[in-house]
C-alpha cells in the first residue's frame, strides 16, 4: 500500500493507494510513514485544486471496497453534480431501491473516498445537514466551498 497526506484547510487528509488505484481519502492521520505513488500524487494535486476552486471533478481510479449495493450507492454520489446537493431518498430513487433510504444512508456512511465521491452533498429531505464521516462542520464547509465556486 502506498499512502501521503494532504493538509486540507479544513483538517489532515489520508490518502491510501494500491499500485493502481485510490482506496481511501479520509480526514485522520493514520501516522503511518509518507510513502507515495503516482496514484497518491495525482489524488493529493486533484484536492489540492478542488480546494483552490479550480476543480469540480475529480478523474482518479477508484477502488470502490465493499458490497455491490454500496458500489451503487457510491456510483450514485458521484453523478451528483459539484455545487448541488441530493436526499437520501433521491439518491435510494438514482438507484431505482425507492424503499432502501435508510441502507443508502448506512452505505454512505461507509464511503471511504471522501471530497471525491461526494457524499458530503447528501442532506436531510428538509435540507438539513445530516451525518457525514468527517464532521457536520467539515460537511457545512465544503458545501459552503462549492457554492461560492460553483462554476
Amino acid at each position: 500500500m502506498f499512502y501521503d497526506e494532504y493538509d486540507s484547510p479544513i483538517g489532515l487528509i489520508g490518502i491510501c493507494a494500491d499500485e493502481s488505484k485510490i482506496s481511501s481519502v479520509l480526514f485522520e492521520s493514520s501516522m503511518r510513514p509518507i510513502c507515495p505513488n503516482d496514484v497518491t500524487a495525482a489524488c493529493k494535486s486533484q484536492l489540492v485544486e478542488y480546494y483552490s476552486g479550480s476543480r469540480n471533478e475529480f478523474d482518479l481510479p477508484l477502488s470502490f471496497e465493499g458490497t455491490e449495493f454500496q458500489k451503487q450507492v457510491w456510483a450514485a454520489l458521484t453523478r451528483i453534480p459539484y455545487g448541488q446537493t441530493s436526499s437520501y431518498a433521491q439518491q435510494a430513487l438514482a438507484i431505482e431501491r425507492p424503499k432502501a433510504v435508510r441502507a443508502v444512508g448506512a452505505a454512505n456512511g461507509k464511503n471511504k473516498l471522501l471530497i471525491v465521491v461526494p457524499c458530503h452533498r447528501i442532506v436531510g429531505a428538509d435540507g438539513s445537514l445530516t451525518g457525514f464521516r468527517g464532521g457536520i462542520e467539515r460537511k457545512k464547509w465544503l458545501l459552503d466551498h462549492e457554492a461560492g465556486h460553483h462554476f
